[in-house]
């Protein structure tokens, strides 16, 4: 049996996973959805001081609370940086990473440094808080506004990835006017030392890919 923890994008819960949560529950293993301080049913605890620090630490507080080992930690988008800080936090409680159509930060980035700018344009379309980001008006209807000074602080990473058993990339071809994680395909492609896939998906691939993703994490849990 294997452990999958799954962490959410920008301004999502838990709860973009269901059907993939599901699914690998359904062959027998362990999935731990998760929602991040400030987002969704957690969005009473969103603050100007909520930021990428709190988020890997909200990770790393799962895995130890739910005493998970060998975790094979899932990071779409955003999640992508919480899942790249907790790993480097607590490598012995992780096996392998899968990154989906998400950010794979080196330590001082950060999504500000590594995004394009469009979605620089959306991090600074703040509201009356100034620290809100607003859901996009095609968002699932349970989104709910993120916390700025997760999008802007720079990454503190002591390690690599090169310690993991397993990494692997999966980038969506599908978006209108350009990826702006198409910069990290580009690094990753060639890399023997990654496993990188790409799906005639939108961005939002639990729901527009889910059989390719399924085969991907069932192939990534693999020993």
């Amino acid at each position: 049996m294997t452990t999958y923890v799954l962490v959410p994008g920008a301004c999502h819960g838990g709860w973009c996973f269901d059907r993939l949560t599901g699914q690998l529950r359904d062959r027998g293993h362990g999935v731990l959805p998760l929602t991040l301080t400030g987002l969704s049913e957690r969005q009473h605890l969103l603050h100007s001081g909520v930021n990428l620090d709190t988020h890997i630490e909200d990770l790393v507080r799962a895995l130890r609370a739910e005493q998970v080992e060998h975790a094979v930690l899932v990071g779409h988008s955003y999640g992508g940086m919480v899942i790249t800080g907790a790993a480097d936090r607590v490598p012995e409680l992780v096996d392998a990473l899968v990154y989906l159509d998400a950010f794979v930060p080196e330590n001082g980035d950060s999504c500000w440094s590594l995004t394009d700018d469009r979605q620089r344009e959306w991090y600074l379309s703040v509201g009356e808080t100034g620290y809100a980001v607003p859901p996009l008006p095609f968002f699932d209807p349970r989104a709910s506004a993120h916390p700025l000074a997760t999008l802007l602080q720079s990454i503190r990473l002591d390690g690599d990835l090169s310690r993991f058993r397993r990494r692997d990339y999966v980038y969506a071809t599908m978006w209108d006017g350009g990826s702006p994680f198409e910069p990290t395909y580009r690094r990753l492609v060639d890399d023997p030392q990654w496993n990188v896939h790409a799906l005639d998906s939108k961005h939002d691939l639990m729901r527009d890919a889910p059989d390719e993703l399924l085969r991907i994490l069932l192939d990534a849990g693999e020993d």
